[in-house]
């Protein structure tokens, strides 16, 4: 048997849409349908680690999406969901919400029934099924043991050669010592949650970050981490200076580099093309920093599909930049592929599980 698949809509119409368009490929099989997110979750409880993946609606009766998605994780019960919905276009707040509690991806429902039928959303939704389906993902069933699972070797904590040198550091820096650059995709708005809202409010360093979103969503997803945390988070601006203790996210279809200029390191805006359909991208935010004047970058990879964020570190590193770079390890991972990459490429000189990544991040940076 090939991928197994559960429609969780209330719209007869959108389950019979996308079960037809999941059964286009021969080894996908949708084995059922639930018509309210109650039905979903009794199937989901019934078969645990059963589905290979979720497809989601949010606005259903009796039990909505994101309770389907809060039930799941009071449960422990780590399916693969991807949320298909209208709300993901009418109402950021919530696609953001979804992410947090686990969705690993979302996709706008078409509004009428001319959008539906479309190869358009035909194509972008198996397009979407094949990414989340992918080896990278790291599917967990907690409910019973793993036993072939294909991992690459165990990375150590921190590379040996610079053990001696990674400590806690509680020094004073001025401003403009230190930046920390950190990359996110797929996985990444639940996994900002453990790492944003552990850094300190006096943090020694700005943070910028990418995460991979579309336009719309990053404000909604810089307000959420700004409200849940002690340092501040806003969505990047053109023109922003650079401060301690404060997260700059990259929005959504821009690029962003930052810029030494008068003194000041600010944020600019970059409307190049996507890059292998990435707007934002990280490796134009790490390559831009080559030409900036901190004295220690610290850079963090954390979950995420592909390679992004890999040839901009590397240049970094060769520029003789002073650079620490930190990667998440593969078993807290939603996807282990941008970390991966950067791990085997040589690069990681820390390798940490989520819950580990703040701490690493402040040792390195100090505080204020």
């Amino acid at each position: 048997m090939g991928r197994k698949f559960l429609i969780i809509d209330d719209s007869a119409l959108m389950r019979r849409v996308i079960s037809d368009i999941i059964k286009q490929i021969s080894d996908y099989e949708v084995l059922d349908l639930a018509y309210n997110g109650l039905e979903g979750f009794d199937r989901l409880v019934a078969k645990p680690g059963y589905y290979d993946l979720v497809i989601l609606d949010i606005n259903m009766p009796r039990m909505n999406g994101l309770e389907v998605l809060e039930n799941l994780r009071k449960n422990n019960m780590n399916e693969t969901v991807v949320v298909v919905s209208t709300v993901v276009k009418e109402g950021a707040a919530e696609t953001i919400r979804a992410l947090e509690l686990g969705a690993v991806d979302f996709l706008t429902k078409p509004e009428n029934f001319y959008e539906v039928k479309s190869d358009m959303f035909s194509t972008k939704l198996l397009s979407l099924i094949e990414v989340v389906t992918g080896n990278d993902i790291k599917k967990k069933n907690l409910t019973k043991p793993i036993e072939t699972v294909k991992t690459t070797p165990k990375a150590p904590a921190v590379r040996p050669e610079v053990r001696e040198t990674v400590k806690a550091v509680n020094r004073d820096r001025a401003m403009g010592d230190c930046i920390v650059a950190l990359a996110c995709s797929t996985g990444g708005p639940k996994s900002l949650q453990s790492v944003i809202n552990k850094l300190p409010k006096n943090l020694a360093a700005p943070v910028v970050l990418v995460q991979h979103m579309p336009k719309g969503f990053t404000a909604s997803l810089a307000k959420r981490l700004d409200m849940i945390s002690e340092v501040t988070v806003t969505e990047a601006a053109e023109g922003d200076v650079l401060e301690n203790g404060h997260v700059y996210i990259a929005p959504g279809g821009m690029h962003i580099r930052v810029e030494y200029v008068n003194g000041k390191h600010v944020i600019r805006y970059d409307n190049s093309p996507p890059v292998g359909g990435l707007k934002p991208y990280a490796n134009i935010m790490y390559e831009s920093l080559i030409d900036t004047n901190y004295k220690d970058y610290v850079c963090v990879v954390l979950t995420g599909m592909g390679a992004d964020g890999t040839k901009g570190i590397t240049s970094l590193k060769a520029s003789g930049k002073k650079t620490y770079v930190i990667s998440q390890d593969e078993e807290t991972c939603v996807v282990y592929g941008m970390p991966r990459s950067i791990y085997e490429a040589g690069q990681s000189d820390e390798v940490q599980p989520l819950e580990k990544i703040a701490e690493s991040i402040t040792k390195n940076v100090g505080v204020m």
